[in-house]
This record gives C-alpha cells, sequence and structure tokens, in this order.
C-alpha cells in the first residue's frame, strides 16, 4: 500500500495518536466490530496537530449493532449502516499507521489487537509501527494514581477538560491534551522537587495512615528524563522527554508498559492494597447498630448510574480483577424491604464442598436499573481485557416474568472461610432486634427465618467474578435485617 501522507517509512517522524470505538461482542468468540476510526499525526517537537481523519465503519456484521440506538457516544445505527466498510478505508488507516510511532490510551492492550483483527479479516498485512506509546501504563507509571483509575476520563475530569466524548477524534485530541497536562505537572516538580515532588504519588484513593510511606518514588520506577538532568530540561520539552523514554525502547524502563500488573507492582503505591485492606477490615467489623444504613451502602436514591466505573486492580499472584466503583468509592448498595422470591438455597458448592448459602429476592425499579447498568460497565471492560468467558447476566428475567426481575444474593458463614453475613431479626412492630448466629453447618434456623415472601433490608457488596469460563457479578450480601411476622 502506498503512502499518501509523510514520505517514506523512515521520514515518518509524526506521531499518530489514534483511537477506535467498538461494539462489544454478544456472544463468546465473535469478533469486536469497529464502529470508527479516528486519528492524528502531531509533531513530536512542537506538539501541534498535522492531520486528522475520522470515520464511521460499517461493520460486516450487522447484527452487532442492532441495539446502537441507544449509544450514549452519538454514534447511531443510521449513521454506521452508510459508513464505508474496513475495506474501503484501509489503505487510508495504513497510511496513517504504517511506520510512524503510535499512541493512545490503553492502545496496547486494545486498539493495537483490533487494528491487527481487522486487517487479518480482510485478508490484508497489518500496518506495523515504529514503537508505541499506551497513555494509560506511561502515565500510570510517570504520574501516579492521582486520577483514580486513571482511565481518560478520570485524568480529563482531574484537569477539568470536560467530558469524554467516546468519539474517536475528540478522543485522540483529548488524549494529547491530558499527556501535555501531566507532562507539565511533572515538569514543574522536578523544577522545585524539594517541595512538589512529596505530593507527586497522591491518590484520592488512598488511606491517610499511608500517606508518610509514599513520599519517594516507588522502587524499580525510574526517574523521569526531565528530574536527572537540568539541562536536559531546558533543552528537551517535557512531553517529549515524556513521550520518548520508553518509546524507543520498552526494555530500557525496567518494566514493559504493556504489563499493567508488573507496573503497578513495581509502583507499590499503596492505593489499590491499601483500599483492599481498608475493605476488610470495614467488612470484618460489627455493625454497632443493625438498624442503621451503614455509611459506605448507598441507598438507590443515592447512586448515580453515570458515576458507576469499573477499573482492574491487582488480586492474587499477579493477577487482575475487575472492580465497581462509585464515584471514588467502592460501590456498595443497601436494599430496604426486599422480598425473598426463593428461600434459602444449598445448590452450589464451594471448593471446599461446603453449601455457598443463597437467596433469590425481587428487584425495584431503581435497583435493577443500578445493577444492569453495573453489569453493562463490568462486562464491557471484562471483554476490552481479553476474557472469552460467558457474562451472567446479574438481573434474572424469566420469559413470561419480564416484568418481575430478581437477583441472587450470596450469603457467606464462617465454615466458607469468608466473612459471615451478618444476619438479624427484627419483630414486626418491634424496636427488638437480635443476631442469628449460624456458624456451624446446620442452617436450619436460617432457612426458617428466610422463606418466600419474607422482607429483608440488604446490604452488600458487588464483586465481579471470572472463573471456569463464566463471568458476572456475585452479590454479596454483608449484612442482613430479616423482618420477622408475629
Amino acid at each position: 500500500m502506498a503512502s499518501t501522507l509523510g514520505g517514506g517509512d523512515e521520514g515518518r517522524s509524526e506521531i499518530a495518536f489514534f483511537d477506535l470505538e467498538t461494539a462489544v461482542p454478544t456472544e463468546p468468540g465473535k469478533p469486536f466490530a469497529i464502529l470508527e476510526f479516528g486519528a492524528i499525526l502531531v509533531c513530536p517537537r512542537k506538539l501541534v496537530e498535522l492531520h486528522s481523519y475520522s470515520t464511521l465503519v460499517r461493520p460486516t456484521d450487522l447484527s452487532l449493532i442492532s441495539t446502537l440506538s441507544k449509544r450514549r457516544s452519538g454514534i447511531t445505527r443510521e449513521g454506521v449502516l452508510s459508513a464505508p466498510t474496513f475495506v474501503e478505508i484501509a489503505d487510508q488507516v495504513y497510511n496513517i499507521l504504517h511506520g510512524r510511532i503510535w499512541a493512545g490510551h490503553n492502545i496496547k492492550r486494545f486498539d493495537c489487537v483490533r487494528i491487527r483483527d481487522a486487517f487479518a479479516e480482510i485478508g490484508h498485512s497489518p500496518p506495523e509501527p515504529k514503537a508505541v506509546i499506551d497513555s494509560l501504563s506511561l502515565l500510570s507509571q510517570k504520574f501516579g494514581k492521582r486520577a483514580g483509575d486513571m482511565k481518560m476520563a478520570s485524568i480529563a475530569k482531574y484537569f477539568d477538560l470536560g467530558d469524554q466524548a467516546h468519539r474517536s477524534l475528540e478522543d485522540v485530541r483529548m488524549n494529547l491534551e491530558v499527556v501535555k497536562h501531566c507532562a507539565t505537572v511533572l515538569f514543574l516538580e522536578s523544577s522545585v522537587p524539594d517541595i512538589l515532588t512529596e505530593m507527586s504519588w497522591f491518590s484520592p484513593r488512598r488511606s491517610p495512615r499511608t500517606k508518610s510511606n509514599e513520599k519517594s518514588l516507588p522502587s524499580g520506577v525510574k526517574e523521569s528524563s526531565a528530574s536527572s538532568s537540568s539541562s536536559g530540561v531546558r533543552e528537551t520539552h517535557p512531553i517529549v522527554s515524556l513521550l520518548t523514554e520508553c518509546s524507543e525502547d520498552d526494555t530500557s524502563c525496567g518494566i514493559d508498559p504493556s504489563d499493567i500488573t508488573t507496573l503497578i507492582s513495581k509502583l507499590h503505591i499503596g492505593t489499590l492494597q491499601t483500599d483492599a485492606a481498608d475493605e476488610a477490615q470495614d467488612e470484618s467489623t460489627p455493625s454497632p447498630n443493625p438498624d442503621a444504613k451503614d455509611e459506605d451502602f448507598l441507598g438507590v436514591d443515592e447512586v448515580s448510574v453515570s458515576s458507576i466505573s469499573a477499573s482492574l486492580i491487582p488480586f492474587n499472584r499477579g493477577s487482575l480483577r475487575i472492580k465497581l466503583f462509585h464515584d471514588d468509592d467502592p460501590l456498595q448498595l443497601y436494599g430496604d424491604s426486599l422480598k425473598v422470591r426463593f428461600g434459602i438455597s444449598r445448590k452450589y458448592l464451594d471448593h471446599a464442598g461446603l453449601p455457598r448459602l443463597n437467596i433469590v429476592v425481587d428487584l425495584p425499579p431503581d435497583l435493577c436499573k443500578i445493577l444492569e447498568e453495573a453489569d453493562d460497565v463490568a462486562r464491557n471492560l471484562s471483554v476490552e481485557s481479553g476474557t472469552t468467558s460467558g457474562w451472567r447476566l446479574t438481573v434474572m428475567r424469566k420469559k413470561g416474568f419480564a416484568n418481575y426481575p430478581t437477583a441472587r444474593l450470596q450469603i457467606s458463614s464462617e465454615s466458607n472461610g469468608d466473612d459471615a453475613t451478618e444476619v438479624y431479626q427484627r419483630k414486626e412492630s418491634s424496636e427488638t432486634v437480635e443476631k442469628l448466629d449460624f456458624s456451624s453447618n446446620e442452617f436450619e434456623e436460617l432457612e426458617s427465618a428466610l422463606l418466600p415472601g419474607t422482607l429483608v433490608d440488604a446490604y452488600f457488596s458487588l464483586e465481579p467474578y471470572d472463573y471456569q469460563k463464566m463471568a458476572g457479578i456475585r452479590l454479596a450480601a454483608r449484612k442482613l435485617v430479616i423482618h420477622m411476622k408475629k
């Protein structure tokens, strides 16, 4: 394919920031559908946009856009249907990308993979980059977790750059501005390190008691080139230093920027691990008043579905797991007077062969809406992270009973090795509240208390899982208050 955007491969010094908008496959094994491609070519010396290109793309499998009318980005099914196919724009995409430095947010794990898949699908050789700059991993390494999960929208909010449009061209332009702002802050911190660098690893989710342990750069992370040489700071624009440090040779950083798990473990920022420790401590502390709604749990009227997000965080032995948030806090909910549809079930067993107790409750419309939004957010991240597991919906709707959605609440006991769910009984028209103990393997009393039709106040966390090719969200009951009839 001939190039029309800047001479031969050797003279292609521009940085190609690009982004894809895609339709998530509805079934495991189905490919992503590229719905939009957008790119800008940026001069690495002056950081000015030299060329831009964007287009909607019509996928070959039109079933993937059957629900596109609901897309919040403004991409519509009608617009996609009238767009060119990928084979029709392949030459232009190739000419923009091939032989240049590629840049984008989370592109190593997502956009680069989708571009290669798209060219393979039409039988063409894919474009090859000189180097790849993934701003998600690079900024997580250099800028720390100051903007929370370091998603594009979170960093843009941190710098008051406006809302992310989720349109390719607008997003790559925002990506460039985000990197500029981060580099400028790092440049200023390197100029007066004794004053400003103490705050350089601040995270809005960090526990205050860990602050004193995080003032220095973590072991295994190199100082930026801006701080290593005062003359280098004057000669080189800070953004160029930030971008080029890991682009020419990823191994020079000591960390593979595409390996998020290794990156976070090298940083030792403490934010995510501290969050997990804080949650474990909070969950194991008995509530002093079973009737009071715990501050960590949100009622349905306190939740804004647009504030629900999901992030990949370190888990066990270098693996990652999905965690759901509402703004900057873990998403935990409180449901008042939920009706039990099906009582205690011992159908499911844990790894030790002990029963995993659960009940099925009816869902009011507002709670149903929140759980479905959490499902969408977690499922999209699960697919983007490369899993092929099928997704089990949190909200259950059976044929003929569409207006009666339900969800399954998991109840833990000490015999499961988990933090036991606190269960209380409150008699009707009475202030008397009694704690129900079910620490042994005999659950008859609990079964008799949670019969169908019983009302229960539930405090529960949303815990995404991916196990044995099946993924979803586990609603883990932390506390139940059972309304007992006279």
